[in-house]
């Protein structure tokens, strides 16, 4: 008997059809003698409607009051779930993330999770019972309704998994496993049978929208093996997400992701001087927006031309900052750029495979795509370029390093379903 955490999104749980269909999924797991904690997120479209009936009655919410409400579209889930559970004859029981006192920060809109109580859920769990959780939610230590921010039900699924020590979570999404890259831009993607942690790391961090990074952290920290499945087939073991890395499989590049949500900015003829780094970023980190990619280039007059990159939703407030910190440091002017593509090619194997940068890079110049910034890692590497070259370049990439399925031995071909 294993005890098994299944994590299932809007999409999943969309309608009355297919939140049953979820409970006899469940019910499928139960009667294999299996120990089941469910985690489930809003209906589909439900976070959007709540949000927008909030702001039909404040433009700026108060953020506490935002997670009280939100936090109802989970409850409606796990109400329904447990009710479609017990048509089957199931013994199920439905907890929001107070009940079970997932205690979080008191950081409203995006808490972090800091300690679970799970001794009621395994007092259920033991006595026979499936235990379905709202996804998404905690409470503070003044027990205020808190919310994990979007995406937050991966994230309570895989820390439900870490506390209950569950030999494994699964992911139950509208896709049937994690892919070289997106099978609708590229329709020759494959999906990935296995796919290691640090890997998954790296492609969620660079736009892959399979997996919330926070998630990912959450089982890399704690080693919960995680596998992602599609909740509208019953075929395939979907992608499992693995610690383990095998030196003789290990392919070099496991897959390609793409992030849209970028821009960029350029403060030129700054001076070149200790210091100057903190002098432009501090205030950048003050107004709480993040930096990606940076890049410095000396000139030979004295100054150097500071380059960074922001989420694309960040872009007016950092332009409007680095203007002002512009004309502190005498610098010559700033510019920016909000329609740019960040690219990256992610895998464990180029610590063993030497030239993988200098292949990317002929592979996009054979297409006359240029490069406007560079960033690696001992198992990634970031290009950025204009945004209208997206399709191309990550379709050019995934046919150079030989990710198209057709370039596969015949065995990789079946895996997908």
């Amino acid at each position: 008997m294993a005890l098994i955490v299944q994590k299932y999104g809007g999409t999943s749980v969309g309608n009355p059809e297919r939140i049953a269909a979820v409970a006899r999924r469940v019910q499928h797991t139960h009667a294999a003698g299996h120990q089941v904690v469910v985690v489930v997120s809003a209906m589909s479209g439900e976070t959007n409607r709540l949000t927008t009936l909030a702001r039909s009655v404040h433009p700026e919410p108060p953020l506490r009051e935002l997670d009280v409400l939100l936090a109802t579209g989970e409850q409606v889930t796990i109400a329904l779930l447990s009710m479609a559970l017990a048509k089957l004859g199931c013994a199920a029981c439905s907890y929001t993330g107070s009940q079970v006192r997932i205690l979080t920060d008191a950081a409203h809109s995006k808490a972090r999770i800091l300690e679970i109580e799970q001794a009621q859920v395994a007092a259920d769990l033991n006595a026979g019972r499936i235990v379905v959780i709202a996804g998404f939610q905690g409470i503070d230590t003044n027990q205020n309704i808190t919310t994990l921010g979007r995406g937050g039900s991966d994230t309570t699924a895989v820390a439900m998994a870490a506390a209950l020590q569950a030999d494994e979570c699964q992911i139950f999404t509208d896709v049937d496993g994690v892919y070289t890259t997106d099978p609708r831009m590229v329709p020759q993607a494959r999906r990935l049978t296995r796919i290691t942690c640090e890997e998954m790391l790296e492609l969620a961090s660079s736009g892959s929208k399979v997996l919330q990074i926070r998630s990912v952290e959450f089982a890399h920290k704690f080693r919960v093996p995680l596998r992602v499945l599609s909740s509208f087939s019953d075929t395939g073991d979907g992608t499992l997400i693995t610690f383990e890395e095998s030196p003789v499989e290990t392919a070099r590049i496991a897959g390609i992701a793409f992030n849209r949500d970028e821009a960029k900015l350029t403060v030129q003829g700054v001076p070149d001087q200790p210091g100057v780094a903190h002098r432009i970023l501090g205030p950048i980190g003050e107004a709480n927006v993040e930096v990606d990619m940076i890049v410095q280039n000396t000139a030979h007059d004295g100054t150097t031309d500071f380059t960074f990159t922001v989420h694309r939703g960040d872009y007016a407030k950092a332009h409007n900052i680095l203007q002002n910190t512009a004309q502190q440091l005498s610098a010559r002017q700033v510019s920016g750029d909000d329609q740019i593509v960040k690219i990256s090619l992610v895998g464990v194997g180029m610590r063993s495979h030497a030239g993988i940068a200098s292949q990317m890079f002929a592979a996009l110049a054979a297409e006359n795509i240029n490069i406007q910034m560079i960033s690696t890692s001992e198992i990634k590497i970031s290009v950025v370029m204009e945004e209208k070259y997206t399709e191309l370049a990550v379709r050019t990439l995934h046919t150079a390093f030989g990710l198209d399925i057709d370039t596969q031995p015949q065995e990789e071909k079946t895996c997908r379903t």
